[in-house]
């Protein structure tokens, strides 16, 4: 029997919508986009002309050196000759979560604290280090190009950073990642295994880590930032790229509170399944998402009707959109249940493995701040839609339940189950 109670205690945002949770709180109530005209490939006429960009940073440069950033982040050499671009964005995000959970360097290296991190790594560093070790003839080598370039590269630099000596574990299942990372998280917190765990999900948004997706007709050719990612929409034509970071603190209740640490919710459930289908097609009826969607609600203790909102995983791609309804309409519909249903992908972009990460941090956000993201850039819903909940604007009511869905390459179906917190266990 669980006895842990797990809540999220701490946020951070490096996003295409916001820089932190102030910006990203303003974005979900607003629908404010932060989808923008982007060259892949400057200087060539590229078919995919916009991108979830990340604000006031600047990784274009394969040197550090040459790197921007926010001025109230300070980075030392020794910190970032050894990071990828996307290594900075998880850096600042890890301090905002530092400072908004109260947490010390004592708690951080203390042994009950772990770290779960989700990246694709850097195509962009290594193809440049392995170029330069083929042009040498294997004379240039980097000696960080192994450690700032392979996905493991976040937990190879935060891990020791903060010295932290807990449960250390880098996930690897595409778009449902940092998903998996929150739903083993839960489970080590909920057993006594740690009393906290750091999730980390960051993403390079670069030529070599986005555009080949274009080769598997998954991006948007769509040129204009307003309707490029537009989930649920009839003339969705593809997912729009971002990067950034995302870190969420999930903690046992009681560590929380008794360090004074805010608590944005509890997460209450997960379950999993695959589709046992394609490498890369959702199963075209939804099978695998609506079997994890009903071992989360098993695992919560919950009834589809008491569900207020599902945060989908709608990256805007036709045949990816169409299996998620279809397996919401059997979980929900069929049950009499409908809670109101969106994708923030619509705001951000789909940032790949720290997706749900992002979104959950998203999720824990409107639990708090007593708010529910509308689905922006739904002109003409996907006739699938009729009989769904859909908001088109953001809706001022606090919701009691979210469910979070995620999906991945090979058919992995992650779905988390948060809960807005109350001292008082519910029934």
């Amino acid at each position: 029997m669980n006895t842990r109670r797990v809540v999220i205690s701490g946020l951070g945002f490096i996003a295409s919508n916001g820089n932190d949770a102030v910006e990203v709180t303003r974005s979900l109530r607003t629908l404010r986009h932060g989808i923008t005209p982007h060259e892949f490939l400057p200087g060539q006429e590229l078919p995919v002309k916009v991108a979830g960009t990340i604000k006031g940073f600047d990784t274009r440069s394969t040197h550090h050196a040459e790197w921007h950033w926010p001025e109230r982040y300070i980075f030392t050499r020794d910190v970032l000759r050894s990071l990828p671009p996307h290594g900075l964005h998880a850096f600042c995000a890890v301090e905002q979560l530092i400072a908004d959970a109260r947490l010390t360097p004592e708690l951080l290296a203390d042994g009950e604290t772990g770290l779960f991190t989700a990246s694709a790594g850097s195509p962009f560093l290594q193809r440049h280090y392995l170029n330069q070790l083929h042009n040498s003839d294997g004379a240039r080598m980097h000696p960080m190009g192994v450690v700032s370039s392979i996905p493991g590269t976040l937990n190879f630099n935060l891990a020791p950073h903060y010295r932290i000596q807990g449960s250390v574990c880098g996930f690897v299942s595409a778009c449902a990642s940092t998903a998996h990372a929150l739903g083993y998280a839960t489970d080590d917190i909920r057993r006594g295994r740690q009393q906290r765990i750091l999730i980390v999900g960051a993403e390079d948004l670069t030529l070599d880590s986005t555009y080949p997706f274009h080769a598997m007709r998954a991006l948007s050719r769509n040129p204009d930032p307003a309707t490029a990612s537009r989930p649920f929409d009839r003339d969705r034509d593809g997912f729009v790229g971002t990067g950034g970071a995302a870190a969420l603190l999930l903690e046992d209740a009681v560590s929380a509170q008794t360090r004074g640490a805010p608590i944005y919710g509890e997460l209450i459930g997960w379950g999993q399944a695959s589709d046992g289908y394609n490498m890369a097609i959702a199963e075209p009826e939804g099978r695998g998402l609506a079997a994890a969607m009903r071992r989360a609600l098993a695992d919560a203790g919950i009834a589809p009707g008491d569900v207020s909102y599902i945060n989908a995983h709608g990256t805007s791609t036709p045949n990816g959109d169409l299996s998620e309804l279809r397996a919401i309409k059997s979980v929900f519909a069929s049950a009499g249940a409908s809670p109101a249903i969106s994708s923030t992908k619509a705001l951000t972009g789909h940032a790949l493995s720290m997706a749900s990460a992002l979104e959950t941090g998203f999720c824990a956000l409107a639990l708090r701040h007593g708010f529910t993201p509308g689905q922006a850039h739904l002109v003409n819903p996907d006739p699938a839609c009729e009989g769904l909940h859909i908001p088109r604007h953001t809706l001022p009511e606090a919701p009691e339940i979210i469910m979070k869905n995620s999906s991945g390459f090979g058919g992995s179906n992650v779905v988390l189950v948060l809960r807005r917190w109350s001292a008082t266990p519910a029934n």
